[in-house]
């Protein structure tokens, strides 16, 4: 998916919340960006706002209203809006569209977790880019936004400065990918590690297959998802995995994606590209040698698969976040 051209750096980060708000979309936003100072994380803090179009009483459907202070002018000078779900999507707040049209027009980030995507597209926001929301509605949001690039099957996009994410966990996924991008992998992982929750689902990786994604937690391929990461310098094609697994490699990689939601390919080498990173970022080890620990071979199978993957080549990213520099 296409990568952001730059980044701003995030200071301030201001959610918009309105009625009917899905409470679990917003927990994931004040999960990720919303923490106060954990002196032994070494994570960065930011200013977090969460205000509405109409300050005070803010509608709930779960049983509990909110109540908040700060209106739209929060977002004036935030670095970061993200648009929190709610389930009256498609009923769109004039004074919201004007306040994300007026934040992409300075260069801020926008993100848009779930159903938000839908205001994006009435900002006229969406046209040329690639987006997601939840699997239910992105049939609707190709209807309604036939300009919009709309990935039905994805956790997230992030296309120059505006993201969008599928729904309910998938909000942490997207929130921990730009932090990523921001930070490096080692802040997100320190941020994931907090939170409980794996440090990085790629964005490509399916919205709906048939068991919970894990880092290496799935009914059949638990044990093999740890063995390979202990062993990715080494020839991981599928008849080899499928034979390590008793399994034909035709029943091998059909189970594989449905339990993962990738190819054994794709995953194999998404830890090849995590595990770079690392490297990259914690030692000052040649692009060479990195290549040979993660199972790419060479250098030049290091930079294609990891510009692919990140957008920027490995010195690029290691200029960026080593912690060796």
């Amino acid at each position: 998916m296409p990568k952001p051209t730059s980044l701003p750096l995030v200071n301030k980060v201001a959610v918009i919340v309105q009625d009917n708000a899905e409470p679990f979309g917003l927990g994931a936003l004040v999960e990720v960006w919303g923490e106060p100072e954990h002196p032994e994380d070494q994570a960065p803090v930011f200013d977090f706002q969460v205000c509405t179009p109409r300050p005070g009483r803010v509608k709930g459907r779960s049983d509990y209203d909110l109540f908040v202070e700060r209106g739209l002018e929060a977002t004036l000078d935030a670095d970061l809006v993200c648009l929190a779900p709610h389930y009256d999507f498609l009923d769109h707040d004039p004074t919201v569209i004007e306040a994300i049209q007026a934040a992409d027009a300075r260069g801020a980030m926008l993100y848009a977790h779930c159903s938000g995507t839908f205001e994006l597209g009435a900002a006229g926001l969406l046209d040329g880019r690639e987006c997601t929301t939840h699997w239910r509605y992105t049939s609707l949001l190709e209807k309604m936004y036939p300009e919009a690039k709309v990935r039905p099957d994805v956790l997230y996009c992030h296309d120059d400065n505006v993201m969008t994410g599928a729904g309910s966990a998938a909000g942490i996924d997207a929130s921990l990918h730009l932090m990523r991008d921001l930070y490096g992998a080692r802040v997100a992982a320190t941020v994931a590690r907090r939170i409980v929750v794996p440090p990085h689902r790629d964005g490509g990786q399916a919205q709906y297959i048939q068991h919970a994604v894990a880092e290496c937690d799935t009914e059949t391929f638990g044990p093999l998802l740890e063995w390979i990461l202990g062993h990715l310098e080494e020839d991981l094609d599928v008849p080899t995995l499928a034979h390590k697994s008793l399994m034909s490699p035709r029943t091998f990689a059909r189970r594989f994606r449905a339990e993962t939601g990738a190819t054994p390919h794709s995953w194999v080498t998404q830890q090849r590209v995590l595990r770079a990173e690392q490297l990259l970022e914690e030692t000052d080890r040649p692009v060479e040698w990195i290549a040979d620990q993660v199972g790419f071979g060479n250098a030049a199978a290091l930079r294609h698969h990891f510009t692919r993957v990140r957008g920027v080549s490995p010195q690029q990213y290691r200029r960026t976040f080593s912690r060796t520099a």
